[in-house]
């Protein structure tokens, strides 16, 4: 059974969306903002993501690039914006497909056969990240050192799941704060400087000299194997 991921944060549309698509033999699973978009698609792992680019907490975009930190799930974006800028913004960060509302469910459906076909001849995402001293599992939302379970805070856990979906890539300070706390959180970032300091603790061999939970220095942090 194809599995689709329907992310928007109007709960009619998603509803209409998912009876259509459930009537037509998909799996669904909906989210309303962008962090539950992140998670259940680690968790699990669909065929196609339908995306909406206005989210409460995050903008489509920065969703888009989240998922493609680690998956090559086709994304078909579906937004009221109109721009071409907008188009090639989305585009241009990973999306495989852009629709403009007010659409035909028709219309939909048709591209959204178009994307898992494609995507079904592309290579899997791997949603699990290694370092030489942890490894962090995107799905089971876990991190394992020594053979071990680590326990981490929530918020401990969704910077590490940032980093994570990032990883090998400079993660802005701005960008980090906002995915974790929220759009009203931009200029924190003693936040980002106190769970930083915890993680090493509990993930770096030693914590005083990160190996892995890399500081670049007015810019912002990046996870390295």
């Amino acid at each position: 059974m194809t599995s689709v991921l329907l992310v928007d944060d109007e709960p009619q549309l998603l509803r209409a969306l998912g009876i259509n698509l459930r009537a037509r033999g998909y799996q669904v699973h909906t989210a309303a903002t962008g962090a539950e978009a992140l998670r259940l698609a680690g968790r699990h792992q669909p065929d196609a993501v339908v995306l909406d680019l206005g989210l409460p907490d995050l903008d489509g975009v920065e969703v888009i690039a989240g998922l493609r930190g680690w998956t090559t799930v086709p994304i078909v974006v579906l937004s009221a914006r109109r721009e071409l800028a907008d188009k090639v913004e989305a585009l241009d960060a990973g999306a495989d497909d852009y629709l403009i509302k007010p659409f035909a469910v028709d219309e939909l459906l048709a591209r959204l056969r178009a994307a898992v076909r494609r995507g079904a001849t592309g290579p899997a995402g791997e949603p699990l990240v290694e370092t030489a001293a942890f490894t962090v599992d995107l799905v089971r939302s876990k991190v394992v050192r020594d053979g071990a379970d680590v326990h981490l805070s929530p918020t401990e856990w969704r910077v590490l799941e940032v980093l994570a979906r990032n990883a090998g890539r400079l993660v802005g300070q701005r960008q980090l704060l906002q995915e974790v706390w929220g759009p009203a959180y931009g200029t924190e970032t003693n936040y980002l400087r106190l769970y930083m300091i915890k993680l090493r603790r509990k993930l770096e061999p030693v914590p005083s000299r990160p190996r892995h939970l890399i500081t670049e220095p007015g810019l912002g942090f990046r996870l390295q194997g």
